[in-house]
């Protein structure tokens, strides 16, 4: 059973950076393909960005290209959500994310496609 911890949000104005950290424990995470999410208020969970377990290939939502980038740190079972040029519409609850199945080549935007879930982190862009 993998535990994510997330860590890293809080307030900041527009234009602005944070870089949010997930912390994994209780399983592999080397093998791992890893995701965010966000859920801005009154809306549904919304895909991110993700990043195959080797740190190779990476996927993102056309909203955030270019100001957001994800990475990891396998030695330290960490995975980074580095957040440039912050946006109000950027405001919402963070979430890293896991999936079971290991080694694996495709990336998922879709929520279902993962099995393991932090409890989230609030990210708010003031205006």
């Amino acid at each position: 059973q993998v535990q994510l911890v997330e860590s890293g949000g809080g307030l900041v104005q527009a234009g602005g950076s944070l870089r949010l950290s997930c912390a994994a424990s209780g399983g592999t995470f080397k093998d791992r393909n890893m995701g965010w999410f966000r859920q801005p208020p009154g809306k549904e969970r919304e895909f991110v960005a993700a990043i195959t377990w080797s740190g190779g290939s990476t996927y993102y939502r056309d909203s955030v290209k270019g100001r957001f980038a994800i990475s990891r740190d396998n030695a330290e079972n960490t995975v980074y959500l580095q957040m440039n040029s912050l946006k109000p519409e950027d405001t919402a609850v963070y979430y890293c994310a896991a999936r079971a199945s290991t080694y694996g080549s495709r990336l998922y935007v879709d929520p279902e496609r993962y099995d393991y879930w932090g409890q989230g982190t609030q990210v708010t862009v003031s205006s």
